[in-house]
């Protein structure tokens, strides 16, 4: 409590007496009296002893009407609209799978029929290779007889 490495015992310190300040008094803004829209009714009750009383009506703060709730919650309605659009995506990429393999089937059946018509024209191109020079065609056994014929 007292401070201490002081040579001073605590009668003989000094002590330091503050006098509040005054504070100068409010000066409050002049009440301007501010009359409602409509003048309530004055109303008088008499007591059962005889005393009258006089006074205005309370009108009590009544609450606000409850507003009706829908009848299917906010959230619902959003994860019912997200299940509808993910059923939608889903069915655009059955749909995008089965274009690209009618797709790709259409592809391979082309270059089939490349491979097939280029093979056919190689074919007739080696066929027909020898009639093109100029060279007569042999029929094997009748020279065959014959050779047989002339040397036998």
């Amino acid at each position: 409590m007292f401070p201490e490495n002081t040579g001073h015992r605590p009668a003989e310190q000094a002590v330091t007496i503050h006098q509040p300040t005054p504070i100068a008094p409010y000066q409050a803004a002049p009440v301007v009296p501010v009359h409602p829209a409509g003048v309530p009714s004055v109303t008088s009750i008499v007591l059962p002893d005889g005393r009258v009383i006089t006074g205005y009506a309370i009108d009590h703060n009544r609450p606000e009407p409850v507003t009706a709730k829908p009848l299917v919650s906010r959230t619902a309605v959003n994860i019912a609209l997200g299940g509808i659009g993910f059923a939608a995506v889903c069915g655009g990429l059955v749909l995008l799978t089965t274009f690209i393999a009618a797709l790709a089937a259409l592809v391979q059946q082309l270059i089939i029929l490349a491979a097939v018509i280029f093979g056919g024209f190689i074919a007739v191109q080696v066929l027909t290779a020898g009639r093109e020079r100029g060279a007569t065609t042999v029929n094997i056994r009748k020279a065959v007889i014959k050779r047989n014929h002339f040397h036998g």
